[in-house]
């Protein structure tokens, strides 16, 4: 058999991508004589001592795709970008008469922070392309009771479980939308560890389609030993305070809440996700609150 024509590549692979943009930093230097920086404009700072800063940014990478030339064919390999386990899906698309070992698509899981060989392509010249989903499929939620997310004694849920803005959608339904003020700090349910993170995308821009906000959320994705995954979303511009593989106990900070992404108003967006085969499925908790166990119907609901 003739060995395969690719070319070695590399392919980048983001869940949710969103075009590139602009996040808007201020700087300036106080008292001491010590740069500072921030996403919104301190009012005691004179205007003419702020210097606006504009910061590219795009939707994290979750994994990568290589294509090696070997003497027995092309090898492609995925290296997973996250601290966390994920599950692929390589697909081939064209390119001819194609034989590969195993025969695609060919699906696996590949460790936090490491790569795996998914497949060997013998004969034919095909594109590939890659899927992937945070954690593994096996796992296995156990009955947990998660404390409140958030630093405050006040409750009010903007969209409860199947709400019907976005809460509609097998990773969404059983989400919990916490209204919050900006900056209220955002504590971990669980212990965990923190396997993925986005903190650089600023507040939605008015009249943007909502394709394009979804992917533009800020966000920590916490990894439970169960397997299961605990997202907290629309975090502030910067309002990441842990790390890539960092460990966190309950009740900890971990970041600042916001109003980015696909969002009407400040709020934490909180869902515990498991993966079901290369698919993100919510998982129905219990939760307790300021003012004792949660109740999370279908209604809107509010309080506090």
């Amino acid at each position: 058999m003739k060995p395969a024509a690719l070319l070695p590549g590399i392919a980048l692979v983001a869940l949710g991508m969103g075009a590139v943009q602009a996040s808007q930093v201020y700087r300036w230097t106080d008292a001491q004589g010590h740069a500072q920086y921030a996403d919104r404009l301190d009012e005691r700072v004179p205007a003419q001592a702020v210097a606006r800063l504009e910061v590219p940014v795009e939707a994290a990478v979750v994994a990568r795709l290589r294509v090696e030339q070997g003497d027995a064919g092309a090898l492609a390999w995925v290296d997973n970008l996250l601290a966390g386990p994920i599950e692929v899906m390589l697909h081939a698309d064209g390119g001819g008469s194609l034989v590969s070992d195993p025969a695609l698509p060919a699906r696996g899981t590949v460790a936090a922070q490491s790569g795996a060989l998914l497949a060997r392509i013998v004969q034919g010249n095909p594109r590939l392309r890659v899927a992937a989903v945070p954690g593994t499929p096996n796992a296995r939620p156990r009955d947990v009771e998660y404390g409140y997310p958030l630093q405050t004694a006040s409750l009010r849920i903007q969209q409860a479980w199947d709400g019907g803005f976005s809460h509609a959608d097998d990773e969404n339904r059983h989400a919990v939308d916490f209204a919050a003020p900006l900056g209220t700090p955002v504590l971990a349910a669980r212990d965990g560890v923190v396997m993925q993170s986005e903190a650089g995308f600023g507040d939605a821009t008015p009249g943007e389609d909502d394709a394009g906000l979804v992917a533009r959320a800020n966000f920590i994705r916490v990894l439970h030993d169960d397997g299961t995954m605990a997202l907290y979303a629309h975090l502030q511009t910067g309002g990441v305070l842990v790390r890539l593989g960092q460990h966190v106990r309950r009740g900890q900070v971990i970041g600042l809440s916001g109003n980015t992404g696909r969002s009407t108003a400040p709020h934490l967006h909180f869902v515990v996700q498991a993966n079901r085969g290369m698919r993100l499925q919510s998982v129905p908790f219990r939760m307790f609150g300021p003012h004792g166990i949660l109740r999370f119907g279908n209604a809107r609901a509010g309080g506090g």
